[in-house]
């Protein structure tokens, strides 16, 4: 294993430690593999915390700043935490023309959370994204792996109820 003494994080589990050590163990000793063994941590963990980055850097002998450099430089990488369902409410022209901006700001007002924000409690994540490819649905919003279209403002809110 990469590492027997493990950083103390509130949400990472010595189990995800552990999982995480194997991550590293396989894949050191190839050269260019940081990117996946973040995206595999983040995946074990949820988001990246820096004592997770601190560590991958260590288990692949690699400067930190460059292991940070690498997790803020791409965006499929995150430095908090995200909700167990992800909001993804397109923005593109088609959805803004037809209401976007007034369904996420029914969800900002219910919830709490502005684009790019997580509830307190972790149960949701809400982003605005360039386009989702459904503009005969417009406005639309994925939640978790579920599309929803035409949505109406007062209406959001009975939809992201479904989702415990």
């Amino acid at each position: 294993m990469s590492c027997t003494v493990h950083p103390s994080h509130p949400d990472v589990t010595d189990e995800m430690w552990n999982r995480i050590d194997a991550v590293i163990d396989e894949h050191k000793q190839i050269p260019g593999s940081v990117i996946g063994v973040l995206r595999m941590s983040q995946d074990i963990v949820g988001y990246l915390p820096v004592p997770v980055i601190d560590h991958v850097a260590h288990g692949m002998n690699l400067p930190p700043s460059q292991v940070f450099g690498v997790a803020t430089f791409y965006s499929l990488f995150s430095l908090k935490p995200k909700g167990r369902h992800i909001i993804k409410a397109c923005t593109g022209t088609a959805c803004y023309v037809k209401g976007i901006k007034e369904v996420m700001s029914h969800i900002a007002n219910k919830y709490g959370i502005r684009e790019g924000d997580t509830t307190t409690d972790r149960r949701f994540s809400l982003e605005g994204v360039r386009c989702l490819g459904a503009c005969g649905l417009a406005p639309v919003m994925i939640v978790s792996d579920d599309i929803h279209g035409n949505l109406k403002p007062d209406e959001v809110v009975n939809i992201l109820e479904e989702y415990k």
